[in-house]
């Protein structure tokens, strides 16, 4: 599954409509999706397999906007789902309740978000939550700027730092699992909502270092080097894959990630279906796109959350860090 971007997603998933004749594209019903790019490939691959289940009667357009930017797109009305890399925020909850948004909350996936290096660095085999914290926290803005501040034995070359924009759940994720704190972070680094603008900044840069979710990793893994996170327990370094996510040893940059789905919306019978097939074919497409699909049940809880309109969220506006698939299960949704 090629990860396409932005006005990728847009020609790709448009032109299975533009194939169709003006008569039947006149009568197409559309569902809107928009948000997390870390989402994005479930997304793509679920809205290209339903389309063409549907013979061009359902256009699905998916955009990348990043969680919060979906977020903001989403408590306007704009969209039917949002994809997010991360729970829905408090004041997103608010700004969905004065808007008369409400919704529906499906942990589609795991993810685990990846640490990269270029292939050349000789010199890093594993990270500490500590050296994280190091690069990224804000006090580290223009006052650590090479290798070496990190460890001493490692080289006094630049340390040249790619990441998610301030709009990404995966920033959310990460600052909060990193630094203790959403959205704290050191900004003199090169920050993009396209992964793969990230994936290219390490690739050519010796240099470099980025996160972002795993499928990237796994896309771009002939040009990049996952590093292992050593636990806060002092075990030894857990490299990314979808055994240390399911065992539960990768922590604490294993994280849920869902679609949100407008309560308004899934009254229309094209988008319940399509929700319905999501879940459906969930776990086969989110192999393929090689992130963790979730455990049967999920998915047919999600459905009956579906069927019963089971509204709210589980997750209080507030990150969970180092939640567990087996964590995941046992909460309740509330709004």
């Amino acid at each position: 599954m090629k990860l396409w971007h932005k006005l990728g997603a847009t020609v790709v998933l448009s032109g299975l409509a533009a194939a169709v004749t003006p008569q039947i594209a006149a009568a197409q019903s559309v569902i809107k999706l928009d948000g997390s790019s870390t989402v994005f490939p479930i997304a793509e691959a679920v809205a290209e397999e339903f389309q063409i289940s549907k013979r061009g009667k359902v256009r699905v357009t998916v955009g990348i906007a990043g969680t919060g930017g979906g977020f903001k797109r989403f408590c306007r009305g704009e969209t039917d789902i949002s994809d997010a890399s991360r729970p829905i925020l408090k004041e997103e909850m608010e700004t969905c309740r004065a808007a008369g948004i409400k919704y529906l909350e499906l942990p589609i996936a795991f993810d685990a978000l990846t640490v990269v290096v270029n292939p050349q660095n000789t010199w890093v085999k594993s990270l500490t939550v500590a050296d994280l914290k190091k690069m990224w926290e804000p006090s580290a803005q223009s006052r650590v700027k090479t290798w070496n501040q990190i460890r001493s034995e490692w080289p006094a070359q630049p340390l040249m730092l790619f990441g998610p924009g301030a709009d990404s759940g995966t920033f959310d994720y990460f600052t909060e699992a990193v630094n203790g704190k959403a959205k704290a972070s050191r900004g003199d680094y090169t920050a993009s909502e396209d992964d793969n603008v990230l994936v290219q900044g390490v690739s050519r840069d010796v240099n470099g270092l980025g996160y972002f979710g795993y499928a990237y990793y796994i896309e771009n893994r002939d040009k990049l080097a996952a590093v292992s996170i050593v636990p806060q327990d002092g075990k030894p370094g857990v490299l990314p894959s979808m055994e240390t996510v399911i065992n539960g040893s990768y922590q604490p940059l294993s994280r849920p990630i869902f679609i949100y789905v407008n309560a308004a919306s899934a009254k229309k019978p094209e988008v319940k279906e399509f929700v319905e097939y999501y879940n459906r074919q969930a776990d086969k497409l989110v192999r393929e796109v090689k992130y963790v699909p979730l455990p049967g049940k999920a998915y047919a809880y999600n459905l009956d959350t579906l069927g019963k309109m089971r509204l709210g969220t589980k997750f209080g506006g507030e990150n969970k860090v180092g939640l567990t698939i087996e964590e995941l299960m046992k909460i309740e949704a509330k709004l």
